[in-house]
């Protein structure tokens, strides 16, 4: 179950970890004849420690004493939720190597230099460090691709570089901001050969240049702060992210409609626009959502009076009340770009009374006025100078603010900042502020694939890049459109916005230019770009109850709805190692056109068979395929066996419609899909208020059930699913109502 993050009480927050009595066990001792002497952390002597925290993950620390032998305190972190490690070795000396069971898993330390060996049941190595006393850092066996870090960097095997401390809108040379996006180090890593390491504290760096990684912490932290780190052995690739999860927090469910599309605005006409471009989404059955609002001081003329502001800017909100209530009354969601949050924000609760005007319940009471004109969703841009600890209470406030004053409305907010810990308040984060280049598009497939395996599993970005270049065609916005349809956030945003509008492309006005690059006039007038986004925007609805559902599986398992190949194939050696395709749940592979005036796209499918979903053709997997394209067309393929529910079109995810689900079947394998619902808006689902409806695909006997998963804490009533066999004749409908019905197909 995946439940909502509840407003942790203050005692929670200092150190995350519990120091617990050394358990009852049997350590063996190899005999060695080795002086004892006393393990050391930079000058001072020190205390290690191997902690079981589960079956396969280890928690490893070399904490440095005081001068009265006691062991130094721990920095308050938030990053981790609270933890009770079964210690299971603890010792300040060490003359013999020692060896001890954890979990099911054995741990093998010796001395000189220090280094500790862990191995599964199967007697293999799972992963060896060797941490060097004098300053902290570890080094850590790499033989096979290493995926994660977080945001941002190098891609998509992390191998090969130097992972340096940087966060935010600053990137190593060779993987700019503009083509890259922002940095959000997360200090997980995965080994695809079968480990993962969280490194809770110091903060540090990752040397991945040599044969063996090294992890080097920050200077001035040698004898002043542990070493603690998490080493999970991982028999399937899921094992990394539950694990990571189970560390971190669980993400929250997002209401509903954030799986919807969203169109951001910046420099505003006057009052009349904003109303009057949500019409023009209605009149012209452009499926959306939201509607975002930048502030004044990026754009002249934004929602609000200039930066860090929260009062309504009267040249284009003279009424505000009046125009978001329009806006509502057309079925928008309203979205508020908020930036300059103090730096040192802090705070462990909303519900924490404080003086500091810093204090994360101080600071969401300057929200006041927003909250009552019914503020959907928050946009706290910017954050690149606030301090690990801050980005992680910004996030915070963001979720429990609104839930303090609405208890019972999931908050959903977009940053641009994080760390290891935001997806327990949502973790929404979108890329940066990068350019419209091709360069861009394509690094941007591996960035959302590994972000999403160790960050967040929400991941979006600015579609068709936030600065405009040359390169900023209708072309590019169109492939870049077709990717974000397979992001968890789908919103569009940059400079010279109009043309950020589906059918921006097709007047000849571009709107505000907002930069030294105007568009070519020759782009404009283009009447095939608002055609395809509207394409791709009903593909992006219909998808509704299979998306949804992939919302809650990230939640339950950590499993993100954009997934590295190798989570599902980690045998196949080729798609261990591709980024620049990926997989959309378990059914869906996508492989995003990131070449300009591409008329083919090669593209690897894994092991089995696929079925193009356009045309329904059945390719052989294991190989190389080369797929003609036209801009129309973003290669997607369908795991055979799959079902796939498909939704009739809305206008917005809440709109109700009397037409039935679309259940498609892949036929030639056995098939499963988990179907999952809830009331989409209130945090009821972390109560049991939720359903699970399983379709059951038997091919033999070419026989589609569909029946209750589990009690149904939430009621849809009868619901009508017309059921199609790709290859298989005729569609056939059937009604559900809770009870299992089956219905068959000619052999």
């Amino acid at each position: 179950m995946c439940p909502a993050a509840p407003l942790p009480h203050a005692s929670h927050v200092m150190s995350r970890i519990a120091r617990p009595a050394v358990s009852a066990f049997a350590v063996l001792l190899l005999a060695q004849t080795v002086t004892a002497g006393p393990l050391r952390h930079g000058e001072r002597d020190a205390e290690l420690s191997v902690s079981a925290v589960g079956e396969r993950t280890v928690r490893i620390a070399l904490t440095p004493l005081d001068d009265k032998g006691k062991a130094l305190i721990s920095p308050a972190s938030t990053a981790l939720v609270e933890l009770k490690p079964d210690t299971k070795f603890q010792v300040r000396e060490l003359a013999e190597a020692k060896e001890v069971e954890v979990g099911k898993l054995k741990v093998r330390v010796k001395p000189n230099p220090l280094t500790v060996t862990v191995t599964g049941a199967d007697g293999k190595v799972v992963q060896e460090l060797v941490i060097t006393e004098a300053d902290g850092s570890v080094a850590f066996r790499t033989a096979a691709p290493v995926l994660g870090l977080g945001e941002g960097g190098v891609q998509f095997d992390r191998r090969g570089n130097l992972h340096r401390l940087l966060n935010g809108q600053v990137s190593p040379p060779q993987a700019p901001l503009a083509t890259h996006g922002g940095t959000i180090i997360s200090p997980f890593l995965i080994g695809t050969d079968g480990w993962a390491l969280f490194f809770h504290r110091p903060f540090g760096e990752f040397d991945l240049r040599d044969d063996k990684g090294k992890f080097v912490p920050r200077k001035d932290t040698a004898g002043k702060e542990p070493l603690e780190l998490f080493l999970t052995a991982i028999h399937e690739p899921a094992d990394a992210m539950a694990e990571y999860y189970r560390l971190t927090g669980k993400p929250v469910m997002p209401p509903k409609w954030v799986m919807g599309y969203m169109q951001s605005h910046r420099t505003l006409a006057g009052p009349e626009e904003p109303i009057a471009i949500a019409k023009t989404f209605r009149e012209k059955k452009l499926p959306c959502d939201a509607v975002i609002y930048l502030g004044t001081g990026y754009c002249p003329a934004g929602w609000n009076v200039g930066h860090g502001t929260f009062e309504f800017n009267p040249k284009t909100f003279p009424k505000p009340e009046e125009s978001i209530t329009a806006l509502h009354d057309l079925n928008f969601r309203i979205v508020l770009h908020i930036n300059q949050a103090p730096r040192n924000m802090f705070g462990t609760s909303i519900a924490e009374k404080s003086d500091s005007p810093t204090h994360i319940h101080n600071y969401w009471a300057k929200h006041a006025g927003l909250v009552k004109l019914h503020t959907d969703g928050w946009w706290p841009d910017d954050g690149d100078e606030l301090p690990v600890e801050a980005r992680l209470a910004r996030h915070r406030c963001y979720y429990e603010g609104p839930l303090a004053d609405e208890p019972n409305v999931r908050p959903w907010s977009l940053h641009r900042n994080g760390y290891s810990g935001v997806q327990r308040y949502g973790g929404w984060i979108w890329s940066g502020d990068v350019q419209s280049k091709w360069a861009t598009l394509a690094a941007h497939v591996p960035v959302g694939v590994n972000h999403s395996l160790s960050l967040t599993p929400f991941w979006g970005t600015d579609i068709g890049g936030f600065v405009p270049t040359k390169e900023f065609t209708g072309e590019l916005y169109v492939r870049w459109f077709q990717f974000a349809a397979f992001n968890p956030l789908f919103r569009s945003h940059g400079r010279t916005w109009k043309l950020r509008l589906p059918w921006g492309w097709g007047a000849d006005d571009p709107g505000p230019i907002e930069t030294n690059v105007k568009p070519d006039p020759a782009e404009l007038k283009n009447a095939e770009v608002e055609p395809i986004c509207k394409k791709y925007l009903e593909l992006r609805y219909r998808l509704l109850p299979y998306n949804y559902t992939l919302m809650r599986e990230a939640c339950d398992t950590g499993l993100p709805p954009m997934r590295a190949l190798w989570l599902h194939y980690p045998t196949d050696p080729t798609a261990v190692e591709l980024g620049e395709e990926y997989l959309w749940g378990r059914d869906l592979l996508v492989a995003p056109v990131v070449a300009k005036g591409a008329t083919e796209r090669k593209l690897y499918l894994p092991e089995g068979d696929w079925y193009d979903f356009w045309t329904n053709e059945k390719p052989a997997g294991k190989r190389e395929v080369t797929r003609k394209v036209d801009l129309a067309t973003m290669p997607l393929y369908v795991r055979a066996g799959a079902i796939l529910p498909l939704d009739p079109v809305r206008q917005y995810t809440a709109q109700t419609t009397d037409e039935p689900t679309t259940v498609r079947v892949y036929p030639g394998k056995d098939g499963e899909f988990r179907l999952y619902d809830d009331d989409g808006k209130s945090l009821d689902y972390a109560k049991g208020k939720f359903t699970w409806t399983r379709l059951k695909w038997d091919d033999k006997a070419k026989r589609l059930s569909i029946e209750p998963d589990g009690d149904a804490g939430f009621v849809i009533g009868e619901r009508t699913f017309a059921v199609e066999v790709v290859g298989g004749g005729k569609p056939q409908t059937v009604k559900y109502a809770g009870k299992k019905v089956g219905v068959g197909f000619e052999k």
